[in-house]
């Protein structure tokens, strides 16, 4: 007597509803087991031969598979597709992302270079706020204005309601008194 094989089915059960966890466990196995290779590849081909890329994708059709696998469990016929389905929105999901968000291309030292800068950076503002703190309130508003808005001494004089030429002397006074206060600090050499 001849027999027929059909293609292999899932080893879970088609008939009845899944367990809490150890079902669901062995119905995420069989996934990764009878299908993982096939989505890490479609994932791939999909994103430009990134096969890492596509193994997350992998991981989070197969997260997405054990959110509903007691639907999914008892659908054996609907499983591969549902699956492929899935995987391709990823994939979909992955290109709008990078779009909204481009990757930058950009050497590891001009990451380093450009990460040490932003902490200088970050550290000198904060020594300066600090120091405009000790200034009276006219030196720090057109240090502000000037300095940090970068307003021309026109636009200053005009927000202030000032002569163009008192901008000035108030600047020039302002920037000697914060040079005077980081000095006193030990920021600046005497």
């Amino acid at each position: 007597m001849e027999t027929r094989t059909t293609a292999s089915a899932p080893t879970w059960s088609h008939d009845r509803n899944l367990a809490p966890d150890a079902d669901c466990d062995a119905f995420i196995r069989d996934i990764y087991d009878q299908y993982g290779p096939l989505l890490v590849r479609y994932a791939a081909r999909l994103l430009d031969g990134d096969w890492h890329k596509g193994e997350d994708v992998l991981q989070e059709t197969a997260a997405r598979a054990w959110k509903h696998a007691r639907l999914l469990g008892t659908r054996n016929e609907s499983l591969r597709p549902w699956l492929f389905t899935v995987t391709r929105n990823l994939v979909i999901d992955h290109h709008r992302a990078r779009q909204v968000r481009p990757l930058e291309h950009m050497s590891v030292e001009e990451l380093d270079v450009s990460s040490s800068d932003n902490t200088a950076s970050t550290i000198d503002s904060h020594v300066v706020s600090q120091a405009l703190g000790e200034l009276n309130e006219q030196q720090r508003t057109v240090i502000l204005l000037m300095y940090y808005l970068e307003y021309s001494v026109a636009q200053a004089a005009e927000h202030l309601g000032i002569p163009a030429g008192t901008v000035k002397s108030r600047a020039f006074y302002a920037v000697r008194a914060l040079r005077k206060v980081l000095e006193k600090q030990g920021i600046l050499g005497v």
